[in-house]
């Protein structure tokens, strides 16, 4: 290979290894923020059940008042 393909084979090769560190980068900064939105999903799956169980307690107490 002359000196010109190789400096050109060189060049490429720089531009993916870039290339290869930004989607590294990117793909850190993504799981950060998967694990950020799973950690939301969880805490509002845990406000969901507490609003269910005492909604679900109201109507039993209402249920009860109704019968005496």
């Amino acid at each position: 290979m002359q000196q010109p393909e190789l400096q050109a084979l060189a060049d490429k090769l720089d531009r993916l290894i870039e290339h290869c560190r930004k989607l590294e980068q990117e793909n850190a900064a993504m799981r950060e923020m998967q694990d950020d939105w799973n950690r939301e999903r969880a805490q509002l799956i845990q406000k969901n059940d507490l609003a269910k169980h005492k909604i679900e307690a109201m109507i039993g107490r209402l249920r009860a008042l109704e019968q005496h």
